[in-house]
């Protein structure tokens, strides 16, 4: 990173991270901060260890945090059963000669191996498959692509993998070495369900490539790691969301390892696939604004997100489920918005100074993480929801609780913004003032914001948004309220 940074990098892209660390510990925060001390964006992966909490990567203040959600594209390859039903999946494999004859289908789990039910290399030798659509489970000891390679080498013609429960109703686009599609977890125990249910199940596939427009894109990945944030719970992440199930791109080799081809691509999902495109916003936003400190593009993301699909509806997870702020940060990213944010949060690399003070790291800590010595004192410390961040992450109990931010103007001169309040359940939101006017020559305004324990909420957090509303622009800020 250091190197990057000497050879004058405009934006850092890195798709790695491990568990959470004290940030003195943390080569990716040490470097991280080296480069926004030079005015370079870092833009990394929060990880894949969703949807189980407090599982981030990356948690930095001075970093983007990134998590993953589908897209609106489905390499389509649809399942029909000999009961007419169907159910639409997906492979990156399209078949053209592939007929639609239905023909006869198993499921390889059916004589109460494991192996056999995962497709594992190997555990099939002993089933008849010769000629026959094999129902395989996700999991075992086998990748996708594996199991589709054992049902090829049993006879099989083709290949059905029913995503696990945890991997719910998020399909890949894998490419197969032989006809198949990846269904839902529930469309799985449908087809497994169809199977008991006849003497004889038939089955086929029906490719009809690439359709987009799915209307319930983006949904939020199962695998993309969630908040809280473990090392500082007074940050909200992750920060964002963006693109990074079934991503195309270049590959350095031929993925059916044909060395004869220049079809070097693969599909692919994670979120180091997520966190390259906001790495592009970020390259498209400084070339836009070049004198926006990394801050203030990473405020300008986080305050344009969108909530809502394509569909106009909230955001969901991949069951179709509620999403949190400890999911998808401030929401998906839309690059056209945050192009023109309205009002920006900066924050300038010694700010970040009490905010690590705060934290209880002493001088030397602090010191290796902003590379200089540093004296740390109580006067000198801040709570880290006092540092002047897009969103609010606090813990409230029986007294109230004030912070201050300090929004920058970079929409038109002469613009007003009034506070709206979405309040968390069990908790009031006043902020002053209410209204904030530019136009008198200062581009920068600071408000407060208390917040008040109203009621014991039996939940474990609440969340809420204060949004500054102007005639053109709606700037977001999440909340989230751990109650003790």
């Amino acid at each position: 990173m250091d190197t990057a940074v000497e050879d004058g990098a405009d934006v850092l892209s890195l798709s790695l991270g491990g568990g959470s660390l004290p940030f003195y510990k943390d080569s990716i925060a040490i470097g991280a901060f080296g480069a926004i001390q030079k005015g370079i964006f870092v833009s990394c992966a929060a990880g894949n260890e969703g949807p189980f909490k407090e599982s981030l990567s990356n948690e930095a203040p001075w970093i983007l945090t990134v998590g993953a959600s589908t897209v609106d594209r489905s390499i389509r390859a649809t399942v029909l059963l000999g009961n007419k039903a169907s159910y639409d999946g997906q492979s990156f494999f399209q078949p053209t000669n592939f007929s639609s004859t239905l023909l006869p289908l198993i499921y390889a789990g059916a004589n109460g191996s494991d192996t056999a039910a995962f497709c594992d290399p190997g555990s099939l030798k002993d089933v008849d498959v010769k000629g026959k659509v094999v129902l395989c489970e996700s999991g075992g000891f086998s990748e996708s692509v594996d199991k589709g390679q054992e049902v090829k080498d049993a006879g099989g013609a083709a290949m059905i993998i029913m995503n696990d429960e945890l991997s719910g109703n998020i399909t890949t686009a894998d490419f197969h070495v032989l006809p198949a599609s990846d269904v839902t977890y529930a469309d799985g125990l449908s087809i497994k369900a169809y199977i008991n249910s006849t003497s004889s199940p038939m089955a086929t596939i029906l490719f009809k490539g690439t359709v987009f427009g799915v209307p319930y894109a983006p949904q939020l990945a199962s695998f993309s790691s969630r908040g809280p944030s473990l090392e500082s719970p007074g940050i909200l992440k992750p920060d964002i969301i963006g693109p990074g199930v079934d991503i195309l791109a270049a590959w350095p080799y031929a993925v059916d390892n044909n060395r004869n081809t220049k079809s070097t691509f693969n599909m692919i999902s994670g979120t180091s696939m997520a966190t390259p495109h906001l790495s592009g916003i970020a390259a498209l936003l400084k070339s836009s604004h070049p004198d926006w400190s990394p801050a203030a593009i990473k405020s300008a993301i986080m305050t344009t997100a969108n909530l809502t699909n394509l569909g106009g509806t909230p955001i969901t997870d991949d069951s179709f489920g509620p999403v949190d702020v400890f999911a998808i940060g401030s929401g998906h990213v839309n690059p056209t918005k945050a192009d023109d944010p309205g009002l920006v949060y900066d924050i300038q690399p010694d700010d970040y100074i009490p905010y690590l003070c705060g934290l209880g790291y002493n001088n030397t800590e602090v010191g290796i993480i902003v590379q200089r010595p540093v004296t740390c004192s109580n006067s000198s410390s801040i709570p880290e929801a006092q540092l002047n961040y897009p969103s609010f992450s606090i813990k409230l109990g029986s007294s109230p609780q004030t912070y201050t931010r300090t929004v920058t103007n970079v929409g038109p001169f002469k613009s007003s913004y009034i506070a709206e309040i979405i309040a968390p359940q069990g908790v009031d939101v006043k902020v002053t003032p209410n209204a904030i006017p530019f136009g008198g020559g200062d581009p920068k305004a600071t408000y407060s914001v208390t917040f008040t324990r109203t009621a014991n909420v039996n939940l474990p957090f609440s969340q809420g948004y204060l949004n500054w509303v102007s005639a053109d622009h709606v700037v977001r800020n999440p909340i989230a309220v751990t109650f003790e």
